[in-house]
């Protein structure tokens, strides 16, 4: 603990706090951009970091990480846009509560959850980053194969009002994770053609199209029929009531923190699980969906405790968590700085001072986000007719430069034009995000798992977290008709 107190000096000296208060500001108006995530931020940033010293260069890097994660929650709450992927979870009740009159609620809760998520994945990162690897080494194929298993299972959580229709807009999900190239064998498949999906659809392109199109068309439609959207700012949150989230804070950071070790798996995951959990654990589910703020604050909480503790296998081990902590990696070799267990005993005050970076930018958010939010709340001022045109243009925009291609952002309009028709047909886009992520997860970790044991399928049951894992599924299924049949019981009983 001495060697971590060692790093808070260097983390306070003047350009460190500026760099971190610059990167943060930014991560924020990053993030609420939708199309635009912190992996392009920090790209764009990279070159400029050659001439920073090490934690100068780190601290803009952590601001802007933390700050896109909440800046996420921002349109998904306003507009149910997600800025971020990882902010798809936080459109389920974020919109509804908004468009009850509590926007400024709404945006308060999501970033006291996302500073308290961000707090708990920096403290991960400093106290128990050992275990935690040692946990994280003992995850293969198998393992990762029942975590999106495990995943997939939530949609009956998440939708037990049409389980149908939720799992058909699943298998839409799992189809368009697939298109692009065979990881195994190398060969295309689902791209009829057109080459410019070889590589595969873009996540990003995808959720652009499916969450920020159809609510520009229905604000178009609204508009035509003379339907004005409401002035809603309403109040925000109060001290007292944001303890009553401490459990949810709890439950949703450990979600966030024990994802964020697993290489690949990423804030979208956790924050999908975060909800889903908290879903599963309340005993009035059904008020999710409908503006309850522990759906806001699973999310949030959630997705931000990934941040940190994705760092943990980059710093320890030399293998980057997700796209972000590979940058981040590359800009530390750019400085010299070698990930790895020989990083701690050479370089011990870069790295543990970065670790309080990113305990440090989680309260600059917190700062920054109080002050901005009358500022967020006033995007719904804007008369939905000129509203709506420029979240188009700012999503092709933002599309465009994220990937440098018209055809995406024609991809992207499809994607919209879809999402608009199934979501009018009653079928919910959720399901989507999380197909087109788990379902390449899956798919990639069984096949893996099967060549390394010789195809014995009694290698899926063979760890005591794979045996976990299949309990946790097990139980996800069976929980919709426990429910069922205590309801008729109930009901026989009256």
């Amino acid at each position: 603990m001495v060697e971590v107190l060692s790093g808070l000096p260097h983390a306070l000296i003047l350009d460190s706090i500026l760099a971190m208060i610059v990167g943060t500001a930014a991560g924020i108006l990053v993030g609420a951009i939708p199309g635009l995530t912190a992996t392009l931020a920090m790209a764009l940033l990279l070159p400029f970091t050659y001439t920073m010293s090490p934690l100068v260069a780190l601290g803009m890097m952590a601001g802007i990480y933390n700050g896109s994660m909440y800046g996420g929650a921002i349109p998904a709450i306003l507009m149910r846009i997600p800025g971020t992927p990882s902010a798809v979870a936080t459109t389920f009740d974020g919109y509804p509560l908004a468009q009850a009159g509590r926007a400024k609620y709404a945006l308060h809760i999501a970033l006291v959850s996302s500073t308290a998520g961000s707090i708990i994945s920096a403290l991960a990162l400093m106290v128990i980053a050992p275990p935690l690897v040692s946990l994280a080494l003992q995850f293969g194929p198998t393992e990762y194969f029942w975590v999106a298993v495990f995943g997939l299972t939530s949609v009956s959580l998440l939708l037990a009002g049409a389980p149908a229709k939720g799992l058909a807009s699943a298998m839409i999900g799992v189809a368009v994770g697939l298109v692009g190239m065979d990881m195994m064998t190398g060969s295309e498949r689902l791209v009829f053609g057109i080459r410019h999906i070889a590589g595969g659809i873009d996540l990003a392109v995808m959720l652009t199209g499916l969450f920020a199109v159809p609510p520009a068309l229905a604000m178009l439609a609204s508009s035509a029929n003379g339907d004005g959207r409401a002035d809603l700012t309403g109040a925000g949150l109060k001290v007292r009531v944001a303890f009553t989230l401490t459990k949810t804070w709890i439950r949703s950071g450990l979600i966030g923190v024990v994802i964020g070790i697993m290489p690949g798996a990423g804030g979208n995951l956790a924050g999908i699980l975060g909800y889903a959990e908290e879903k599963r654990a309340a005993k009035d589910s059904a008020l999710f969906g409908k503006g309850d703020p522990r759906g806001i604050a699973a999310s949030e909480c959630a997705n931000n405790a990934d941040n940190a503790s994705s760092l943990i296998p980059t710093l320890a081990l030399g293998v980057p968590g997700n796209s972000v902590a590979a940058l981040m990696m590359g800009a530390m070799l750019i400085q010299g700085l070698n990930p790895g267990p020989a990083l701690f005993s050479q370089h011990a005050d870069v790295v543990y001072g970065f670790m309080w970076q990113m305990l440090i930018t989680a309260f600059l958010m917190l700062g920054l986000g109080l002050i901005g939010a009358k500022l967020f709340v006033n995007m719904l001022r804007i008369p939905a007719a000129l509203l709506a045109p420029m979240i188009l243009i700012i999503c092709s925009l933002g599309t465009y430069a994220s990937t440098n291609a018209m055809a995406d952002v024609w991809l992207m309009l499809g994607f919209g034009l879809m999402g608009y028709v199934l979501s009018r047909s009653g079928y919910p886009i959720a399901p989507i995000v999380l197909g087109a992520i788990l379902g390449p997860m899956a798919e990639s970790s069984f096949r893996q798992a099967l060549l390394i044991a010789r195809g014995d399928p009694l290698s899926f049951v063979s760890s005591p977290i794979s045996i976990a894992l299949v309990i946790a599924v097990v139980a996800i299924l069976a929980l919709p008709l426990v429910r069922g049949r205590g309801r008729k019981n109930e009901a026989t009983s009256t």
